[in-house]
């Protein structure tokens, strides 16, 4: 990608131009049209072209012979300096392309067509009959009157199109549809939170789990529109509004809108255990596009390179796949080696969204899904990196159905086949039901199979509303790990909801009721709270929440059926074998914002040493045969790690139109395992940055 920016820059020159041109003033005029009026350049432009033609082209030999009855198709351009360019040619014989290009390269250089009295290009389609008959003197050349062929049939049946300028000319004033269009809006827990309270009163038939939302779906109970113009700043120049108030690039036309942005994530800073600094350095582009009302798109490129604290360093490289590359950039993707100690992480995320009945949306792309009403989920969460996916959302009564199929890789060398990573694949349902205006209640299910043994992508988990644990059973119980999971959201009042979620991988009564804590018994929970504008502050948001999971939770006895992807986890960032505490607190005024997160929890690691092999239900990737024992199986076991975070963030939104915020991060974490190992270290970290991000995604630095 190292030409990126000079095919950003050209996207924007010529989306730029497009959003301003409505008409030309003058067409390209060749010399004997110069005397006319302007109403008849066009005229005069068409039947001198036309007469060149016929006076110059040349048909082949074979077509001839053939006696060959037909056309010619051209699309071309007259440039800024007045030059005949062929962009296109087409024809039943070569020959015949060729000879078009031939004659239009011999065109003599012509005054080019002026736009506010500058010289601009122009584009037209072009129609030659074939044979070719003379065209019909309409002009005196010595200077008279140009007859007004658009009138008349042609001769020689060469219609030049005006098709490019009716297009300039249809163009609308901006009026911000993807406001209540069908295209996702961009997933970030700190933007979420503006609108958490109006989607979450009492009574409304709102379904806040499945993320992220579509517009449409959240304008019925907030003005998205509204709140970004109400920060609109008052500026005349176009610096001015694009820096503050509008995308760089927004066009919209009759049938059709789209918009051009830059992304950034440029920051600079230093932690307390690294002598080099941290920074990074993230280009992109954003596009959003509507065409009719039915179909939307969405597309992000990221060109990255940049250095971290060393935890995350340390985490990013862990994630190591099989390769070359030193790392997994934690929620992004492979990390090259960039200098000495960096790393370049390209990421491209994209998706269509079709909309083919109200109550329908059909979603295929590249990026992350997240189910839960929590910071956390214990479901399905966006902490690992991108896949690809296929989504349905429909929503009637008061239920809202979420089905999701999703491309998955495992990376590690030790599954590699050919040099090539493994494929595997998940799907899940997800039922959401409003039972009441205050209580919804979530069913969940997914199924986790590997593409081994020319496998591939199991049909029979393609039915959308099927029950994955009897297809397992059907299967085999080797060919899938199936989990299920129940939620639940009590809106307490309009201030104060809480929320929960339950999650069973594997399950014996027996084991239970006996007491003997068995390895069997995979399975975990969150509850949690949150206070909408807070001790009567407008826009304060306070969250507490609490997880916890089993050892070997979200782990299979075939390695490849764990719940992961990239070698990162699919659900909840730890894995399993923990407890954790969280405490948020987030407040905005106008443009500007702070969060507050607190995160305490307890972890068992594993040793990984000669002595001791065994996997203590931490790490989803080990294998549970490899478990240190059937019962007697708790929480933390394994090398026992207390772990304190607090991160606060604050900063300026700097254009709300494209989440562009001026920001200063302070991480400070304190990590302590109970026994020190080369994969397990003692830790003590302040992290401080700032920086400037468009801010599209969550960034998780808790590991």
């Amino acid at each position: 990608m190292k030409h990126f920016w000079l095919i950003t820059v050209l996207l924007f020159s010529f989306f730029g131009k497009a959003q301003t041109l409505l008409t030309y003033e003058k067409p390209p005029t060749f010399n004997q049209c110069d005397s006319l009026a302007v109403n008849q350049l066009k005229s005069c432009f068409n039947y001198t072209l036309n007469n060149f033609i016929y006076n110059n082209f040349k048909v082949p030999q074979i077509v001839n012979d053939e006696a060959y009855k037909g056309d010619v198709q051209v699309l071309f351009e007259v440039n800024r300096e007045g030059e005949f360019r062929v962009v296109y040619a087409d024809a039943i014989y070569d020959e015949l392309k060729e000879e078009a290009k031939r004659v239009f390269d011999s065109l003599p250089k012509i005054k080019p067509a002026t736009y506010n009295g500058k010289p601009t290009f122009v584009q037209y389609s072009l129609s030659i009959s074939i044979p070719l008959m003379p065209p019909k003197k309409e002009t005196d050349h010595e200077g008279g009157d140009v007859v007004d062929d658009s009138k008349k049939e042609s001769n020689l049946n060469a219609t030049l199109s005006d098709e490019y300028d009716k297009i300039n000319a249809s163009l609308k004033p901006y009026e911000k549809l993807e406001y209540d269009s069908q295209l996702n809006i961009p997933f970030t827990h700190s933007y979420y939170a503006r609108f958490d309270d109006e989607m979450n009163a009492i009574g409304t038939n709102s379904h806040t789990a499945a993320k992220p939302f579509v517009f449409n779906d959240v304008a019925k109970y907030y003005d998205i529109k509204a709140e970004k113009e109400s920060l609109a700043k008052e500026t005349d120049s176009w610096f001015g509004r694009k820096l503050y108030n509008e995308h760089l690039v927004q066009v919209q036309g009759k049938d059709y809108w789209f918009t051009v942005d830059p992304i950034l994530d440029l920051q600079l800073g230093g932690e307390t255990e690294g002598d080099d600094g941290t920074w990074n350095n993230t280009r992109g582009v954003f596009i959003q596009a509507g065409l009719g009302k039915r179909f939307n798109l969405s597309t992000s490129i990221y060109e990255s390179q940049g250095r971290f604290a060393d935890y995350f360093n340390s985490y990013a490289e862990s994630l190591r796949a099989f390769g070359p590359d030193p790392a997994i950039i934690p929620g992004r993707g492979i990390g090259k080696g960039f200098k000495e100690n960096s790393y370049d992480y390209p990421v491209a995320e994209a998706y269509l969204s079709y909309t083919p009945a109200d109550f329908l949306n059909i979603q295929f792309g590249h990026g992350k899904n997240f189910i839960g009403d929590g910071y956390r989920s214990l479901f399905q969460s966006d902490v690992a990196s991108p896949y690809p996916f296929l989504k349905l959302n429909a929503s009637f009564w008061k239920i809202k159905y979420t089905s999701t199929w999703m491309w998955l890789k495992d990376v590690r060398p030790e599954v590699v086949v050919d040099d090539a990573f493994l494929t595997k694949y998940m799907a899940n349902h997800y039922l959401s039901w409003n039972v009441s205006k205050r209580l919804n209640i979530g069913l969940f299910e997914s199924v986790m199979w590997a593409d081994t043994n020319g496998r591939g992508f199991d049909v029979n988990y393609l039915n959308p509303i099927i029950f994955f644990r009897a297809i397992e059973f059907q299967t085999g119980q080797g060919a899938g790990n199936a989990i299920l999971g129940l939620s639940a959201k009590y809106k307490w009042n309009n201030k104060v909801n809480l929320y929960g979620q339950f999650i069973l991988d594997e399950f014996s009564l027996s084991d239970v009721t006996g007491g003997n804590k068995s390895w069997k018994n995979k399975f975990g929970f969150q509850i949690g709270a949150k206070y909408f504008n807070a001790f009567k502050v407008d826009n304060l948001l306070l969250q507490a929440e609490y997880n916890q999971v089993r050892p070997y939770t979200y782990s299979h006895n075939t390695e490849i059926l764990n719940y992961g992807h990239f070698n990162q986890p699919m659900a909840h960032l730890w894995g399993a074998n923990f407890r954790e505490l969280v405490l948020i607190g987030r407040y905005n005024y106008k443009r500007w914002f702070a969060d507050a997160k607190i995160i305490m929890g307890q972890r068992g690691f594993d040793f990984n040493t000669e002595d001791d092999s065994f996997a203590y239900g931490g790490d989803i990737y080990t294998n549970e045969n490899d478990r240190i024992g059937d019962t007697g199986i708790t929480i933390g076991q394994g090398n026992k790690t207390n772990s304190f975070m607090t991160e606060l963030q604050a900063g300026y939104l700097l254009n709300p139109e494209t989440n562009l915020k001026l920001f200063t991060n302070l991480i400070y974490r304190d990590f302590n395992p109970q026994t020190i190992t080369s994969t397990t270290a003692d830790s003590n970290t302040f992290w401080f940055s700032i920086g400037l991000r468009t801010d599209l995604f969550n960034w998780y630095n808790d590991f």
